[in-house]
C-alpha cells in the first residue's frame, strides 16, 4: 500500500523511524541506479564512521547506558563509619554509521558521483556529524566529483551547498530540497525545490565528461522503500506530525488523510 501523501511522507522524518528509511533510500536508490547505469559504471554503497560521545545530542540519538547495581557491603565493625551505596552510571560512546552511494566509473578507477541522503546528525549544529559532513562536503566540491545532496527533512540547519540566502533571494520556497554540484563548476548549483503537495522529482545524475546524465526518479525509490518497510503499519495518521507543517499545508494534509479514511 502507497503513502497516502504524493511526495514526501512527513511522518516518515520521525527520528525513531528515520534510521530504517536512510538505510532502504539508499539500497533502493543504489540499485535503481545499477539497473540504469551504462556499461563501464556500478553503484555502491560507502559508509563513514564516528563515534557519537554520549553527552552529544541525546534527543537525536539514544545513549548505550549501562546501570550497576551497588553490592552490599561486608559487615563492618561498629565504630566504622560506612558511606550509603551510589548507583553507577556509565555512558557508553556509541559508534554511528552513515551510508551514502557511490557512482563509480571501471574504466578510470575512480568515483565519479557522490550521492547523499541528509540525517539529522547532519543538520544539528555542534554535532560530531554535522562536522564531519561539512568536512567531506567542501573536499568533494573542491574535486571533480560530481554531488548529489537529497534533504527530505524538514527541521535542522540548512545543509546542501546551495547557499540558502541565494535560494531565498530568488523566491524559492520549498519543503524539501535536492542539490546537484557538477564537479569542476565553481559555485554553479541545481537544484529541485519540492513542496510537501508534490510528488519527489526525476533527478539527473551525471556521470564522466562525454556521458549522458542518467534520470532517477526519487519517487520511485521511496515509494519502494515506503512499501517494503512496511510504513503503513508503522505510522499512525491519527497522530500529529513528528514536525508540524505550516498552516495552509497541515490544512491541507489533514483533508487528505481524512479523504483516505486515515483520520477522522
Amino acid at each position: 500500500m502507497p503513502s497516502p501523501f504524493p511526495g514526501m511522507d512527513p511522518y516518515l522524518e520521525d527520528p525513531i523511524l528515520w534510521p530504517g528509511v536512510h538505510q532502504r533510500l539508499i539500497t533502493y536508490a543504489c540499485a535503481e541506479l545499477n539497473r540504469l547505469l551504462p556499461d563501464g559504471y556500478v553503484a555502491d554503497i560507502g559508509e563513514r564512521l564516528y563515534i557519537l560521545q554520549p553527552e552529544v545530542e541525546r534527543h537525536i540519538y539514544p545513549d548505550v547506558m549501562v546501570l550497576e547495581q551497588p553490592s552490599l557491603p561486608r559487615r563492618a565493625e561498629a565504630a566504622t563509619a560506612v558511606a550509603d551505596l551510589p548507583l553507577v552510571l556509565t555512558l557508553e560512546p556509541v559508534e554511528m554509521r552513515e551510508v551514502f552511494v557511490q557512482i563509480f566509473s571501471l574504466r578510470e578507477g575512480n568515483v565519479v558521483t557522490v550521492i547523499e541522503v541528509l540525517s539529522p546528525s547532519n543538520k544539528t549544529p555542534g554535532h560530531e556529524g554535522r562536522q564531519l559532513y561539512l568536512a567531506k562536503q567542501q573536499e568533494i566540491l573542491r574535486s571533480r566529483t560530481h554531488l548529489i545532496e537529497i534533504d527530505l527533512l524538514r527541521q535542522g540547519e540548512h545543509t546542501v551547498a546551495a547557499p540558502r540566502e541565494a535560494l531565498l533571494q530568488r523566491g524559492v520556497r520549498w519543503d524539501y530540497l535536492v542539490c546537484l554540484h557538477r564537479g569542476g563548476q565553481g559555485r554553479r548549483y541545481e537544484v529541485w525545490p519540492i513542496r510537501v503537495k508534490q510528488r519527489l522529482p526525476r533527478i539527473l545524475v551525471p556521470l564522466a565528461e562525454g556521458d549522458p546524465d542518467v534520470v532517477l526518479d526519487l519517487q520511485g525509490v521511496f515509494d519502494r522503500c515506503y512499501d517494503e518497510g512496511a510504513y503503513v503499519r508503522w505510522v499512525d495518521y491519527r497522530r500529529e506530525l513528528p514536525v508540524p507543517l505550516q498552516e495552509e499545508d497541515a490544512d491541507w494534509a489533514n483533508a487528505l488523510l481524512r479523504e483516505r479514511g486515515l483520520r477522522r
